[in-house]
């Protein structure tokens, strides 16, 4: 039986079971919306489902009910290795169930098969400037690829919505092969003047990708393994994964729809902030003139950056109430692996030293460094030091959840998302008691 079939099992099932309770509980409420949600971007309001993660404020992301330690200790590894496969992973977001070694073999074969990039993508990125930031590339060539969506094309033919989700599905199987291949050629067009690597059909998808963007240290591939993995999903609420879904309830397929999510990605308030924190931390060691400044010199450094009015970039979070699970996983590969490198000492000592400062500012609700506090210093060692490419490895690792998301959402039928606004004006009068402002 193949994944897909699998997934059509899992599907039929899931829908029944979601009209019997929207049947018998539908006129439930979920929570209570204040004013000030309302205001502030829609903040713990519970307005989503998203079945493959759920982020929980003190236990951090769990995959299908799975923590990060859980999924690095149970999913299927490349032989001798010891970080998870994507692969793994995307097959546990899609059908709740954890793959054998199997499943993964052949669901890197499968990507595999479709990984073929037609070379008009290529000729589209071509015809942008070398200058352009790599996630305008990224999703240029997303854009360019649309025109091979089997959803577009049997929509147009007239598709039954009960068939959506397969369409969705091989568009999605599709894109995620090829975007590794696609993200290596603007790397190496960008860095590396134009000088690029064929992929290799014997690796599998993180270590593929790490083979085409040139490097072939094995523990290189090890860490993309574990970067794709944890940075995958983080529940539906989040920018990426909130717009994928929003512009997949339009019936926009995968490839517009996952090319907005990478829009909103760019964002400096989302994945763009791993790239902040790199830059912040050298220019601090800059300031400071030493590779491995002290915890005093970090704290006094740390009131500074907020004196003027900035922020720490890679702490605190919109939902977690401790330090990040997936900065944990890297800094335990950085001591296992680099436990000697000064960066990433840097990092460890900013860990020791800015909580303290920020609570005692007693504003801040999470004071612990999210998974942006670390990644860059660990590619940073291999020498990946082009940091504004650092979120185009986000997006290639988020395609595994907002794209097994997506599947979902077409199987299960979900509405276009369309919650109602309001205006200030309209507020005041109802605050005055002088109508509803509750419509539709």
């Amino acid at each position: 039986m193949t994944i897909k079939e699998k997934f059509k099992i899992k599907a039929d099932s899931l829908n029944a079971e979601v009209k019997d309770i929207l049947k018998e509980h539908g006129s439930k409420k979920i929570g209570e919306v204040t004013l000030s949600q309302i205001y502030s971007g829609m903040r713990g309001m519970t307005g989503l489902v998203t079945e493959t993660s759920l982020l929980d404020p003190q236990e951090g992301i769990r995959f299908r009910g799975y923590s990060i330690p859980e999924i690095q200790q149970k999913l299927p590894k490349a032989p001798g290795c010891s970080e998870p496969l994507p692969e793994g992973l995307f097959y546990l977001m899609l059908l709740g169930e954890l793959p054998n070694e199997i499943d993964v073999h052949e669901l890197t074969a499968n990507w595999q098969r479709r990984s073929h990039v037609p070379n008009y993508v290529f000729d589209a990125i071509e015809a942008l400037p070398v200058s352009s930031h790599p996630m305008t590339q990224f999703v240029v060539a997303i854009m360019a690829l649309q025109t091979e969506s089997q959803f577009a094309k049997k929509y147009a033919e007239g598709l039954n919505k009960k068939d959506y989700w397969e369409a969705v599905f091989d568009d999605s199987m599709n894109l995620i092969a090829r975007l590794p291949r696609v993200a290596a050629y603007i790397y190496r067009r960008k860095y590396k003047n134009g000088e690029h690597i064929q992929p290799n059909g014997l690796l599998d998808w993180a270590g593929n990708f790490a083979h085409m963007l040139g490097y072939k240290n094995d523990t290189f591939h090890e860490l993309m393994r574990l970067y794709m993995t944890i940075h995958a999903d983080h529940e539906g609420g989040n920018v990426s994964a909130h717009t994928t879904h929003l512009v997949g309830s339009a019936l926009s397929d995968p490839y517009l729809s996952f090319a907005a999510g990478m829009n909103g990605l760019a964002g400096p308030l989302h994945g763009l902030a791993n790239q902040e924190v790199i830059k912040w931390i050298l220019e601090m060691r800059e300031e400071l003139d030493t590779e491995l400044p002290t915890q005093e010199q970090i704290v006094a450094y740390v009131k500074k950056t907020l004196n003027d009015g900035k922020v720490v970039p890679g702490y605190g979070h919109a939902v977690l109430r401790k330090t990040d699970p997936r900065f944990t996983a890297q800094m335990e590969f950085g001591k296992k692996h680099l436990p000697d490198d000064s960066l990433v000492k840097t990092v460890w000592n900013i860990y020791e030293a800015v909580p303290p400062v920020l609570q005692s500012l007693g504003k801040i609700k999470n004071p612990w460094p999210n998974v942006d506090a670390h990644s860059g210093a660990l590619l940073v060692h291999f020498g990946l030091v082009e940091y504004e490419f650092y979120t185009v490895l986000f997006g290639v690792s988020r395609s595994l959840g907002v794209l097994a998301s997506l599947c979902w959402d077409r199987a299960l039928g979900y509405s276009l998302e369309r919650p109602k606004s309001v205006t200030t004006e309209s507020v005041k009068q109802w605050l005055e008691g002088k109508g509803e402002i509750w419509g539709e």
